[in-house]
């Protein structure tokens, strides 16, 4: 009795010259709108990186508010991609990794940039920015991992383990307040403490306690 053939491209046993190639995958093709308007989250969260990277430049305001505005446009995006899917019934097998890798630069890169870009920018703020990065990215890659046994086999998950990614925003939602205020860079809220070698701003604090948070076990209930 012959075992069924495993699916994916097919590879010739031949070793000559004429052995055939894998079909290469088509990115393009595959993508589903779904996987449209995550990519929309995806550029939302790095125009909001190159808005403040100009501000910094020049202390322009206006780039500021932009990438204040963008990334609430990648928070909709982030939530209709999953309506959209629903809605089309059409999934991608991208759909997934597209979702993470985006929400890695919307929620995880962009608020460390702000953050960094508006006075956290001492040593220890830094070292906590990185940890804060690399906590969202870890999140993220445990969600993929146990999604199907959260599921518990229905195909949906039912709680997330730590805090989902996009809470982040909670941060840049008390940055805008701070620059609206003027309490930003040498005025930063909070002020500045001299700790050994480096500076710490205490507001770099609740950046460690939100990544603390994505990588607890804590069950939330997923809507």
């Amino acid at each position: 009795m012959t075992e069924p053939e495993e699916p994916g491209p097919k590879l010739s046993t031949s070793t000559g010259a004429g052995a055939q190639r894998p079909q290469p995958f088509s990115m393009i093709r595959s993508f589903v709108p779904a996987d449209l308007v995550t990519m929309v989250n995806a550029a939302c969260g790095m125009g909001a990186i190159l808005a403040m990277v100009r501000y910094a430049q020049g202390h322009d305001a206006t780039f500021a508010w932009l990438a204040f505005a963008l990334l609430p446009i990648a928070l909709v995006a982030d939530i209709l991609d999953g309506a959209v899917a629903r809605a089309t019934k059409r999934q991608s097998a991208l759909g997934a990794d597209l979702d993470s890798l985006a929400d890695v630069v919307s929620f995880g890169a962009a608020p460390a940039v702000v953050g960094f870009t508006l006075g956290l920018d001492g040593g220890w703020d830094a070292i906590i920015l990185v940890f804060f990065v690399a906590c969202g990215i870890s999140r993220l890659a445990r969600f993929n991992v146990t999604a199907a046994a959260l599921s518990e086999g229905t195909g949906k998950v039912k709680y997330y383990e730590g805090t989902p990614i996009p809470t982040t925003l909670g941060l840049v939602v008390v940055l805008v307040i701070a620059f609206w205020r003027g309490a930003v860079h040498d005025s930063l809220l909070g002020g500045q403490l001299a700790l050994g070698p480096f500076v710490l701003h205490p507001l770099a604090l609740a950046f460690f306690a939100s990544g603390c948070a994505m990588v607890s076990t804590l069950r939330i209930p997923k809507p």
